[in-house]
């Protein structure tokens, strides 16, 4: 018994997902917003990102595919997103990171984690906790928004 063939986990809220090395995604757990409904035909798959009750998947040809519970525009792919190298799924928000080193970010935003700050670019990789989110830059610093309540 057992999944086989997974190159990729994630946990989100109450559901996971796993990568197939076939490009497909597999997930299970609580569906009350469709969160472990993949889109019918979605294959091609390079990444996956699971957020509290959203799922994310990344495609070979850079653009990014979302699924989930939608009350605050979490998997509203902003149009055209295209040229992704990663993506990061927050409690109610989503982040992409492109080819250019700058960061795309949508959903929730009570806190401006969805509110990538003027001019930050040459990031290498991004985060996004549950109301913040963090961008590596290819200097090493590390630049955060959202809610800082306990600092994080």
């Amino acid at each position: 018994g057992g999944l086989s063939q997974v190159r990729v986990v994630a946990a989100g809220g109450d559901f996971s997902m796993a990568l197939r090395t076939d490009g497909t995604v597999t997930a299970w757990g609580n569906n009350d917003y469709g969160e472990t409904t993949a889109p019918d035909g979605l294959t091609g798959v390079r990444a996956i990102e699971a957020g509290c009750s959203h799922s994310i998947a990344l495609l070979e040809n850079g653009r990014v595919v979302a699924w989930g519970d939608n009350d605050d525009g979490q998997t509203d792919v902003p149009a055209g997103l295209e040229q992704v190298t990663s993506v990061s799924a927050g409690g109610l928000h989503s982040l992409a990171l492109k080819e250019n080193g700058k960061v795309v970010a949508w959903g929730w935003n009570y806190y401006g984690q969805a509110s990538v700050p003027h001019g930050l670019t040459n990031v290498t990789m991004i985060a996004a906790g549950d109301e913040h989110s963090l961008a590596l830059k290819s200097d090493g610093t590390v630049v955060g928004w959202g809610l800082n309540f306990y600092c994080q």
